[in-house]
């Protein structure tokens, strides 16, 4: 399918990869992070809306790192989608375990300002994570994994449904806003998230021959 979205050239790749470096140095550098802390001070004061709270948090749950990881062994476990879930699922892991790394050594914690919205009930689940003491943001972990279930379904969905294929990518878009509104990530760190995202599952998918999927001999 020729389609700059599932196909990325060499040109973009490249540029997705300065891009990401570029963010990186920001990210270590603390050059852009007034702008983040003020981009949080302003949704710290239009949070209290009780049913915009509440739904950005079930946005967030949505963006656990199992549930993908759920989708993902389906998928492997049914014959027809074996490959994909595999491509999947190894791209989850590693983009989860490469973000929770540099989330440790970029040094950017996260924001801590306390959310003045209305909570819910329960608990969000734990998160990938590695042995520092920072508790780190960059990249955002969630917006990396929603990124590649994105990337790779809405690809593996692009022949049956060449324009509702787009419509996948509202769960990483819906997932990022929350984390912004609900004081847990940066703007920075949503945009580093889905770049990290973009690369790895555009990595993983053409070293493991996603298009494989659409050629029923090899499937």
């Amino acid at each position: 399918m020729q389609n700059w979205l599932f196909d990325i050239r060499s040109r973009t790749f490249f540029f997705l990869v300065l891009s990401f470096l570029v963010l990186v140095y920001f990210a270590v550098a603390k050059t852009v992070f007034s702008f983040d802390t003020s981009f949080e001070n302003y949704l710290q004061t239009i949070s209290g809306n009780a049913s915009v709270d509440l739904t950005m948090q079930v946005f967030s749950e949505l963006g656990w790192v199992l549930y993908p990881i759920f989708v993902s062994i389906i998928l492997f476990i049914i014959r027809k989608t074996r490959r994909l879930g595999l491509i999947l699922l190894l791209s989850l892991l590693v983009g989860s375990m490469a973000a929770a790394y540099m989330r440790c050594y970029t040094d950017y914690e996260k924001p801590d300002l306390q959310f003045l919205g209305m909570n819910l009930s329960i608990k969000s689940g734990a998160d990938l994570g590695v042995p520092c003491k920072i508790d780190g943001t960059f990249p955002a972990g969630y917006t990396v994994r929603t990124t590649i279930f994105a990337f790779i379904i809405s690809y593996a969905l692009s022949r049956r449904f060449p324009h509702g294929c787009y419509l996948i990518w509202l769960y990483p878009i819906l997932v990022s806003m929350s984390r912004l509104y609900l004081l847990q990530e940066y703007p920075t760190t949503i945009i580093a998230g889905v770049i990290f995202g973009v690369l790895v599952a555009n990595t993983v998918s053409k070293k493991l021959q996603l298009d494989v999927i659409f050629d029923r001999s090899k499937t």
